[in-house]
């Protein structure tokens, strides 16, 4: 199973950019997908998860301005990003928990993609 990430790129801040993590591979479906991020210096954390039937869960620094929404048929989750400030650049991962026929369920993530926001 991979995740292929795209979408990241520089932007101003008070701009946007969207997010697009396409799963490929074996595998019966996904369960939670997402995306963390993690800054120079920092640990990756928790930016916002859905969950198959489309609940979501946002980071409090996230909130009111980045949206997460998935297309079960594409396997596909997108991350929409309204607003960006400096403090949003970082590398952006997105996550999947996949139910595999072989391996069960199992965490993937994909390759990352860098969010630069300059001030």
């Amino acid at each position: 199973v991979q995740l292929q990430a795209s979408g990241g790129g520089l932007v101003q801040a008070g701009g946007s950019l969207r997010l697009s993590c396409a799963a490929s591979g074996n595998f019966f479906r996904f369960n939670d997908m997402g995306w963390y991020r993690q800054a120079p210096g920092n640990q990756r954390e928790l930016v916002a998860t859905i969950t198959e039937g489309g609940r979501t869960n946002y980071a409090d620094a996230v909130k009111g301005r980045f949206a997460l929404s998935r297309d079960n048929a594409m396997n596909t989750v997108y991350l929409q990003m309204n607003n960006l400030k400096p403090e949003d650049t970082a590398v952006y991962y997105c996550n999947a928990e996949a139910a595999t026929p072989l391996r069960g369920t199992i965490s993937v993530w994909g390759q990352g993609t860098l969010v630069t926001v300059s001030s």
